[in-house]
């Protein structure tokens, strides 16, 4: 059974009338827990980094950044945006598990270029209240780089804010290009 983007051709992997996109992960996991094995790791990231990325499912970190399980912290939401709970994330992960380095890495062709705060008050139209948070859209990827970049340096709550680095991952070439936080 394929849980994956890609529609598979053989039968076996066809899902069974009623089955949803859940059960078909809650299966994959049963098989992955057959075959696990406890690895013994402690909650903290052994190459002392936190990875915040865009949410975008066409972004796969591990891969993207050579990196194996236990390596990093991995926050992500819609644009990898630096909001408060991402620095509620980032505080817990340097004062109490022990990272020292952060990666931001937003990408081309992210949604929230699309968006606009408009999309706020639409909701509230729609439902009758209006969310608490911003919808965080922006015009220009790499000035959204810098902007986090800044909210995490200038953040009180963060032990370690000298090695902060942004980055733009093409989703066409997977490469990572580095945004000066002066330009």
């Amino acid at each position: 059974m394929s849980t994956s983007a890609h529609r598979s051709t053989d039968p076996a992997d066809v899902v069974r009338s009623g089955d949803s996109v859940i059960d078909r992960l809650v299966e994959a996991n049963r098989k992955y827990a057959a075959e696990f094995g406890d690895p013994g790791m402690d909650a903290r990231p052994v190459l002392e980094v936190a990875v915040v990325s865009c949410m975008d499912a066409r972004i796969d970190l591990h891969r993207a950044l050579g990196l194996q399980l236990g390596d990093c912290h991995t926050l992500r939401n819609a644009g990898g945006v630096v909001t408060d709970d991402t620095i509620r994330s980032l505080t817990i992960s340097q004062r109490a598990l022990g990272t020292r380095s952060v990666i931001l890495i937003h990408h081309t062709g992210c949604g929230l270029e699309s968006l606009t705060e408009d999309f706020r008050h639409e909701l509230e139209l729609e439902v009758g209240q209006r969310p608490a948070w911003a919808v965080e859209s922006f015009r220009d990827v790499d000035q959204d780089v810098r902007q986090s970049m800044q909210r995490v340096r200038t953040s009180p709550f963060l032990l370690h804010t000298d090695d902060v680095r942004g980055f733009v991952f093409d989703v066409r070439t997977g490469l990572l290009r580095e945004i000066d936080p002066l330009s």
